[in-house]
């Protein structure tokens, strides 16, 4: 791996444009690595954003640094392509180690491609743009500046827009696509999703916003009228029993208290939708639940049994959707210097549902509840479900007996 250091060596550096690093030798652990230049504080650092098959991971590493880690990383790779201002390189290892390396001129000399960790950072809404919305939120002036303490809002919104540019291959442009908003607030993100889907990529789309204030959502109604917004409706009233829609594309709940989250998920997955993002909050009931000889040296530390219980919550939140066909990620919200509360769940209904995938999920759901003594409210709801579903089909098959004794 000798002459694999030196070139990264040699290219990490102001000119270095990107490198993918992929075809894995295992389907476990990391499936692939991003590596692309970015600037902090004025210093130039290495961004390695590796993926695993549900979670992102972000290290920014100076370049000494960023070469012993990728080395470290070509050990489970076959294959890196890398990008410069003046070459393109394709790295290749064999199954014995040997590594070969081919070079060849870009056909034309790129622009510098450096990343910042500030304002200057290509964000998708970006600072000078006339949104009116964020000016009457308070996030940005008449003028297009972004107001200093509401900079972090502004990344947010952004960050959870590029969730669901993620997901634009999974909603049909050919049709009204209806997507519901629990838990909406002060609709920040409801306004945003909007003008992402409706203005900037012209999706025909209706989206709900639903939330318990009834001042939060008379003055959301007011703002959709004043932007022309006809099809983002806000209405007021509780999760749980929300029974306005029968079909509905993406869920998304944000910040739903506690239980409310499993409320939401159970309704997204009773109506087939076919994305989920979800961000949980104030994950309590677990921790009241949770009872373990085995853990107790750690769960009699109250921050940290409750920090463990909110872990474990959604961990078995993300489990039970993947046992209802869903391939489910657990990622990066926002960064963890803004909130403690930045898990983000986003999962995308699968066509091919697997059978045996979902009775294997079910069954590391039961043991991980039976090992801890807790229920879930998510669970609970999937079983009254299922219970529901199943009384459904058994007077359906009565009824049709009865039909064919009579005929």
């Amino acid at each position: 791996m000798d002459n694999l250091k030196q070139l990264f060596c040699e290219t990490l550096n102001i000119n270095f444009i990107q490198a993918i690093m992929s075809n894995p030798r295992t389907k476990e652990g990391i499936i692939k690595v991003k590596i692309r230049p970015v600037e902090m504080k004025g210093k130039l650092f290495f961004q390695l954003e590796s993926f695993s098959n549900t979670q992102a991971f972000h290290e920014n590493l100076e370049a000494e640094e960023a070469v012993v880690r990728i080395c470290a990383y070509m050990k489970e790779f076959r294959q890196v392509q890398m990008m410069t201002k003046e070459q393109d390189y394709t790295v290749l290892v064999s199954k014995k180690g040997k590594v070969t390396v081919q070079k060849k001129r870009a056909k034309e000399c790129r622009e510098n491609q450096v990343h910042t960790h500030n304002r200057s950072k290509n964000y998708i809404l970006q600072e000078g743009m006339c949104i009116p919305f964020l000016q009457d939120l308070g996030v940005m002036t008449k003028e297009g500046k972004i107001v200093q303490t509401k900079f972090d809002k502004f990344r947010q919104i952004n960050r959870f827009l590029e969730f669901i540019e993620d997901i634009l291959p999974q909603l049909d442009k050919d049709r009204e696509v209806t997507i519901l908003d629990f838990g909406c607030g002060k609709s920040y993100l409801t306004f945003a999703m909007y003008y992402y889907l409706h203005e900037l990529k012209q999706y025909d789309i209706r989206i709900i916003g639903l939330d318990l204030k009834k001042d939060v959502i008379a003055h959301c109604r007011e703002l959709g009228k004043k932007y022309g917004y006809e099809k983002l409706i806000f209405s007021e009233g509780d999760i749980a029993d929300y029974e306005g829609v029968s079909e509905v594309d993406m869920v998304v709940t944000l910040h739903a208290c506690d239980t409310a989250t499993d409320y939401a998920l159970a309704k997204a997955i009773g109506w087939n939708a076919r994305v989920i993002l979800s961000v949980p909050c104030c994950q309590h009931e677990l921790n009241g639940q949770m009872r373990n000889d085995i853990l107790s040296p750690v769960m009699k530390y109250g921050l940290l049994k409750e920090r463990f219980a909110a872990l474990v919550t959604d961990g078995l939140r993300a489990q039970y959707l993947e046992s209802r066909g869903y391939e489910t990620q657990v990622l990066e919200f926002i960064d963890m210097e803004n909130t403690p509360k930045n898990i983000l769940l986003r999962a995308v209904k699968n066509g091919n549902t697997n059978a045996a995938y979902a009775a294997e999920c079910r069954e590391q759901i039961q043991a991980c509840e039976e090992f801890l003594q807790v229920m879930p409210t998510l669970g609970k709801l999937m079983v009254n479900e299922t219970e529901d579903l199943g009384k459904q089909d058994k007077g359906s098959r009565k009824r049709e007996k009865k039909e064919q004794e009579i005929r």
